[in-house]
């Protein structure tokens, strides 16, 4: 399998999962600020030219929340549980995310962190306000739920929460307002414990955001 990734969000849930189950996976840097991800080749592997793609034999699959679950599913992971009612949690908390918490929480991750590195612009203080407000609203949710659990679904890590902590490693820089979600704190905590988490791609210029 060769895994497609840049050091950006999305690649880093697909690269955290390969490096927890250590998936055999070849890890292939693209490049985004030189545009490898438009080139002919990598097109072919993902027409939307975006990171982070798979390649497992004749399969070729885009979007992190996918490969994760193909990873999952290649070793025998709980990761992706085997109940279908555990599943349906899962997909619930990766939908939630994508519309909400992650969704909010990644515009200030793109308007502190990806607008100097790829020289965008400037800070979009207006977006900044509103997305800011959003991360509160749905970070009490959040907050709220893990009042208890160890993780999203209870005592089992399973994807969903690589998924909706992704933004979590870059709270500080991306001023992300987590202030008063003690419970969130604590379940970063236990990620934080995790090699794969705290350092999930393969080159050390990957660590950093």
């Amino acid at each position: 399998m060769k895994l497609y990734y840049f050091d950006t969000l999305n690649p880093r849930k697909a690269c955290t999962v390969a490096r927890y189950l250590n998936s055999p996976v070849e890890f292939v840097h693209v490049n985004l600020g030189k545009g490898e991800h438009k080139s002919p080749q990598y097109l072919a592997v993902n027409p939307n030219g975006k990171v982070p793609a798979l390649e497992d034999g004749d399969l070729k699959l885009w979007e992190a929340n996918a490969i994760m679950c193909h990873l999952a599913g290649a070793s025998d992971s709980d990761l992706w549980p085997k109940e279908t009612e555990r599943q349906v949690e899962v997909m619930r908390w990766l939908s939630w995310n994508s519309e909400h918490f992650t969704h909010h929480a990644s515009a200030l991750y793109f308007e502190y962190l990806i607008k100097p590195r790829f020289g965008l612009g400037t800070i979009d203080r207006a977006a900044v306000i509103e997305a800011s407000g959003w991360v509160t609203k749905f970070g009490a949710v959040l907050d709220d739920h893990l009042n208890g659990p160890k993780f999203l679904l209870g005592d089992a890590l399973t994807i969903a929460d690589f998924a909706v902590a992704i933004t979590l490693p870059y709270a500080k820089e991306a001023h992300i307002p987590l202030d008063g979600f003690p419970h969130i704190q604590r379940w970063h905590d236990r990620l934080n414990e995790l090699p794969a988490w705290r350092e999930p791609f393969p080159t050390t210029e990957a660590v950093a955001a």
